[in-house]
């Protein structure tokens, strides 16, 4: 038995005892000491005297929240609030001792609980279902001495707590330990050898933080996008190492200002050269070009962004000459602890890099590893291909059918100006396979990209890029599960921040049966760079498809605060599961407005018109996918048809989209738009053909 100082106590109304008793089964398999069997007291002066040592001497105590709490005027539980409360005021206010818990859909400013729990964050448990997130995050806090501080409260645009000590945190997405999981209930679909992979170090350094950050009720405000402070009495943040920086997007001060994308180069450059040294904590590239052309601060984007210190400056660019301006900036008081001007010829560019760098290196007093020196790997010797190939990234990362085209063009372009290039061809394979997914399904597209990859490996083996490029393509297109899995392995062992490669290895695992290391190496990837949407919409996927749907909902509104323009469809889907169609259908109606997401809406109206009893509409919707989307959302169209219990025609679909090579196949297996599927025993020998788990 553990030591009293480390049990937990779980104090709630005799109606929730069943959703008690879940949450106490999930920490007790866990090896948590937990005080509930009401059978082992009895009432009495002897009952409530070891009711109240127990509150005394316990180490957090869970009050399980309701709404049948909140109907009921008295009770014992009420007492043990109190009690608890009452000590709480005695310790430290750094001491994570209260922790809520809500199991319904009670609201978090409820009138009838304590003023102290309203103050704190709520973990919501939808019945009293207990997530991994939150028996891990019990089990640190208990593990930690009574008095150490809690796990940081994560907010959406802190990455330190995720990654303290340094930008480096090994990966290990493959190699887990085995551990019995907490949150099996949650995804008890699965395999039971599927739910006892834990990757231990992943979750360590992103699934605890990002826990907090998604059942935080103290969003953003709309105006910032950014968190709002830490509330008196909420655990406090962990302290912001003073080796840690962001850098800002350099300033286009070119006369035209046509020079955006060669200073966003810049920017990305030093952020990729920075994030290679192993103290030093460098916000990832979607957190810090978060506020671009924002007016605020530096020392407010410092705080948001957890660190001490800010990169920022300028570039003019001048036929072959440029001028960079670079300054280092104390955030605490905005001191400059360095600064330079650098007038050069372009094709000094990339030593300009090294020198601001370096500086930074120094100034910092960080330290390399003995054997690395810090370096680009996107270089060349022609500074047209590298301008070239700095346009190519621009259009790349809006990810949409045009941009793709245009950054399609630019990467050609650079590889022929240099035709030994290896990082362009990494941007080319990756712009030739979303062009195919999102709009061709052209086969010469996907060949084109692998032959590409397979380039960009050949030319730079020890360079990431290439790795996470074929990657993406075997584990979207091509089911080479296998393949994925060793090319992920490979660049994440390169470079272990990578935030697209921790994406597409977080649904490779969801994929093969992999829940737990899934949802772990997507919230690592938020922790990185809170502001990624493809990390928030990825997670989003997951919550919403292993039935988190309260956990969805809190994503999806830290998704739209970070994005103004993401789709209300995500709120859709989330309704839609919950039984609420008629505000689903409004929903996928408001996003069907959207250019870029108009034929999700439709996935969404067909299936909500057909819950509500209108064929017609229903079938209407659908006719309009399948017109103009048939070529690329073959599985998608299979959904609609599941939803409908249309088997035979979700069948045929499926079969469709498994010859067209549609990336949505990887979510068979988890997918509960298909829930009526499962009996039937073609969709077990769908998931044998694709060698997923049955």
């Amino acid at each position: 038995m553990t030591e009293p100082s480390r049990a937990v106590f779980l104090s709630y109304a005799s109606q929730d005892a069943g959703a008690a008793r879940r949450i106490c089964e999930a920490l007790r398999t866990a090896g948590a000491e937990v005080w509930f069997d009401q059978s082992a007291l009895r009432g009495g002066d002897a009952w409530d005297a070891a009711i109240r040592r127990q509150i005394k001497s316990c180490a957090l105590f869970i009050p399980i929240i309701s709404r049948n709490t909140h109907s009921r005027e008295e009770g014992y539980f009420r007492l043990e609030w109190k009690l608890a409360v009452d000590r709480s005021h005695l310790m430290t206010t750094s001491r994570a001792f209260l922790l809520p818990v809500a199991i319904d859909d009670i609201g978090d400013d409820d009138e009838h609980v304590p003023d102290r729990f309203r103050e704190l964050q709520w973990t919501r448990l939808a019945g009293g279902e207990a997530t991994p997130a939150f028996v891990e995050r019990v089990s640190r806090l208990l593990a930690h001495d009574e008095h150490a501080a809690p796990v940081a409260t994560a907010q959406p645009s802190v990455a330190a707590p995720a990654v303290s000590g340094g930008a480096h945190v090994a990966a290990a997405p493959f190699a887990v330990a085995a551990a019995a999981s907490a949150g099996a209930r949650a995804v008890k679909r699965f395999t039971p050898a599927a739910l006892l992979a834990i990757a231990v170090v992943v979750i360590a350094v992103g699934y605890l933080v990002v826990d907090r950050l998604v059942l935080n009720k103290r969003v953003a405000s709309a105006e910032s996008g950014a968190p709002s402070p830490v509330q008196p009495g909420a655990s406090a943040p962990e302290a912001i190492s003073q080796k840690s920086i962001a850098v800002l997007p350099f300033v286009d001060m070119s006369e035209k200002q046509d020079q955006g994308y060669f200073s966003d180069g810049l920017t990305e450059e030093l952020l990729d050269l920075l994030s290679q040294v192993p103290d030093l904590r460098v916000p990832a590239r979607t957190s810090s070009f978060y506020y671009k052309g924002k007016s605020e601060d530096i020392a407010t984007i410092a705080q948001k962004l957890r660190v001490a210190h800010v990169l920022e400056g300028s570039v003019r660019k001048a036929g072959s000459t440029i001028r960079v301006t670079a300054q280092l900036i104390r955030a605490d008081n905005g001191y400059h602890l360095w600064s330079k001007t650098y007038d050069r010829d372009i094709k000094d560019i990339f030593r300009v890099q090294d020198e601001i760098a370096a500086a930074v290196v120094e100034a910092l007093k960080a330290k390399l590893l003995p054997t690395q020196a810090i370096a680009s790997r996107h270089r060349t010797v022609n500074t047209e291909a590298y301008a070239q190939y700095l346009l190519g990234n621009q259009f790349r990362i809006r990810d949409n059918s045009k941009s793709n085209q245009r950054a399609l063009a630019a990467y050609r372009k650079a590889i022929e100006l240099d035709p030994g290039y290896a990082a362009a061809y990494s941007g080319l394979s990756e712009s030739e396979w979303r062009i195919a997914d999102q709009s061709t399904g052209e086969a010469a597209g996907y060949q084109r990209a692998a032959a590409a990859a397979d380039k960009a490996i050949a030319l730079a083996p020890d360079s990431p890029e290439g790795y996470r490029a074929r990657g993406q393509l075997r584990n979207f297109h091509d089911f080479d599960w296998d393949g994925a899995r060793a090319d992920y392995e490979k660049a994440l062992a390169l470079d272990p921040n990578d935030v697209r490669t921790l994406v597409g290895a977080g649904l490779l695992l969801a994929t093969l049966g992999r829940i737990a290391d899934g949802s772990a190496m997507l919230h690592k990837a938020i922790a990185l760079d809170p502001m990624s949407v493809p990390a928030w919409r990825a997670l989003i996927l997951l919550l919403t498809h292993t039935g988190e749907l309260s956990d969805a909902r809190e994503a999806i509104k830290r998704l739209v605060e970070i994005d103004s323009h993401a789709s209300q469809s995500a709120f859709g889907v989330v309704d839609l599961f919950a039984g609420r169609t008629r505000e689903a259908l409004a929903e996928f109606r408001s996003g069907s407005a959207e250019s870029d997401t108009a034929e999700i809406s439709d996935v969404g109206i067909a299936m909500a018109e057909h819950t509500l009893g209108h064929p017609a509409e229903s079938q209407r919707a659908l006719d309009v996918l399948i017109k103009n989307r048939a070529n690329v959302w073959a599985y998608q169209i299979a959904q609609v048809y599941a939803w409908r219990r249309e088997n035979d025609k979700a069948f045929e679909w499926l079969e469709r989209a498994y010859r067209q090579r549609d990336g949505g196949m990887g979510y068979l297996g988890y997918d509960r738009y298909l829930v009526n599927l499962h009996t039937d025993p073609r969709y077990r020998a769908l998931l044998k053909e694709l060698k997923l788990p049955e």
